[in-house]
């Protein structure tokens, strides 16, 4: 029986041998820019857990925390419950729209500057041309044998990739607790095993990807690229090599004694050098471009060394590229970029957060739920009224301690009482004193007088007499003997 080698024959093997990709260093406007991005981003991530925020007394001061032990998120001045969870889900819609809208104007631009993959490879090249040099120098060292020199640098690398992947895993981690708190049991063997295994795995999975798997995450791990497609027209820009300029390639000393039989591309391959997938943009769209538009900076500094026009690998559409060739003038960028379908996207994802700024705002910090004792549904008294009896729980989602009255609504001659009152002291509304940022579970007698339906509802309303006054209701039943009972 046949083997699979056999079948796909020696020469074509099933999997293709990674090739080492050794980025060349270059400057311009985009590789500020993406300098620019992962400064900005890894300050956010690192520098977030350490920033404090006063919520007074009762509330953690760390600025941003999930607080899993408490079920609490908070973020500066927003504290989320769980009850709130539709407010994590809204950002994530917007962060999934925010995407389609990147995606559907620039192409790949979150791949190519904020994807974390990105950023922390682009951090560990970094570290490597430091360390071993730039490209040339790396792939000196790369085939030459072990030995003293190469051995040192390796082990040099290693560990500064092993120390940034440490302190990632760590920084995670701190989300999760007080920072300050949490790094003095973490050094110091008190820490949850959980927060360990965490940090072990986030050093692994970030030594790993970003120091060797690399543009492998991104080809062959990665979704986005394929479902991109979905995001992407003949609208969306991308880095786009202008092949009918370009073509055929020849060096500038051909092009000297040939006026006019090759295009402007002296065939360099400095626009390989630089990707730090590895692809040739001059082949046309391809899965492994992440359009970090490095390659336009190479070619341009080549052709302004050379005094050619810049712009012979540009961000172009599919449309532009087809009126190009045909003599046309490209679309303004600006008028690329603010199509209906990008403002589509815009405007939902504007209305979205503005719609969940409206409900930050209007939300109450107090919350009830009443629920109706079912085992009785009543108590018929000695005087011949009728006593139901229900567990209130007053949330309170302040950080001060709030005097709230339960008042009885819709249900005429109605008096309650909690399990420290008595029957003789009732009215219609109650008393109650919840702590800070807790909930507060009370046992409510509601006594109503005998005449009226056998079922008829009503409210019982939370109104906070300290701190924010809005409140909240709940819609609950009475129930009485049927009729002729």
């Amino acid at each position: 029986m046949a083997n699979l080698d056999d079948l796909i024959g020696a020469d074509n093997p099933l999997y293709e041998k990674r090739k080492g990709v050794y980025p060349k260093s270059v400057d311009g406007f985009f590789r500020r820019f993406k300098w620019a991005i992962m400064a900005v981003t890894l300050a956010i991530y690192y520098v977030t857990p350490w920033i404090r925020w006063d919520r007074g007394p009762h509330a953690p001061d760390q600025a941003v925390l999930v607080d899993l032990a408490n079920r609490r998120f908070y973020m500066f001045n927003i504290e989320i419950w769980p009850h709130e969870f539709y407010y994590v889900a809204g950002l994530l819609v917007m962060a999934g729209i925010g995407l389609f809208l990147v995606t559907s104007a620039v192409g790949r631009a979150w791949c190519g500057y904020a994807c974390p993959q990105t950023v922390w490879t682009d951090l560990f090249q970094h570290v490597d041309r430091f360390v071993d040099g730039d490209r040339n120098a790396q792939i000196r060292l790369e085939k030459a044998p072990w030995g003293p020199e190469k051995i040192f640098k390796r082990l040099a690398k290693w560990s500064i990739y092993l120390f940034i992947a440490f302190w990632t895993g760590g920084a995670w981690i701190m989300y999760f607790a007080d920072a300050p708190t949490l790094t003095v049991d973490f050094w110091t063997g008190q820490a949850a095993p959980v927060a360990y295994a965490t940090v072990g795995v986030l050093t692994a999975t970030t030594f790993i990807f970003g120091g060797f798997m690399r543009e492998q995450v991104c080809v062959y791990m990665c979704p986005w690229p394929r479902i991109q497609t979905a995001m992407m027209d003949e609208k969306s820009l991308i880095v786009t090599y202008r092949e009918w300029r370009g073509e055929p390639r020849g060096s500038v000393k051909k092009a000297e004694t040939q006026p006019g039989a090759f295009g402007d591309c002296i065939d360099c391959n400095q626009c390989v050098a630089v990707c730090p997938t590895g692809i040739d943009i001059r082949e046309g769209p391809q899965i492994g471009c992440i359009t970090c538009a490095l390659c336009i900076d190479a070619c341009d500094s080549v052709m302004e060394q050379i005094g050619r026009p810049r712009g012979l690998i540009d961000y172009l559409t599919l449309d532009d590229v087809a009126t190009e060739k045909a003599g046309g003038t490209a679309h303004p960028t600006l008028k690329t970029l603010f199509r209906p379908r990008t403002l589509v996207y815009f405007g939902i994802w504007c209305l979205i957060g503005l719609a969940m700024l409206f409900t930050l705002g209007q939300r109450t910090r107090l919350d009830l739920t009443v629920q109706h004792d079912r085992n009785p549904l009543y108590v018929q008294l000695s005087d011949g009224s009728i006593r139901n009896n229900y567990t209130v729980k007053v949330r309170n989602m302040e950080t001060r301690q709030r005097e709230v009255e339960l008042v009885v609504k819709g249900l005429p001659g109605a008096v309650a009482w909690t399990s420290t009152g008595t029957r003789e002291t009732a009215t219609d509304r109650v008393k109650v004193s919840v702590a800070p940022d807790t909930v507060q579970k009370v046992r409510l007698f509601v006594v109503a007088p005998t005449e009226g339906s056998a079922r008829t509802d009503f409210e019982i309303q939370a109104v906070a007499l300290t701190g924010n006054e809005r409140g909240d209701s709940d819609s609950v039943r009475f129930e009485r003997p049927e009729t002729g009972q």
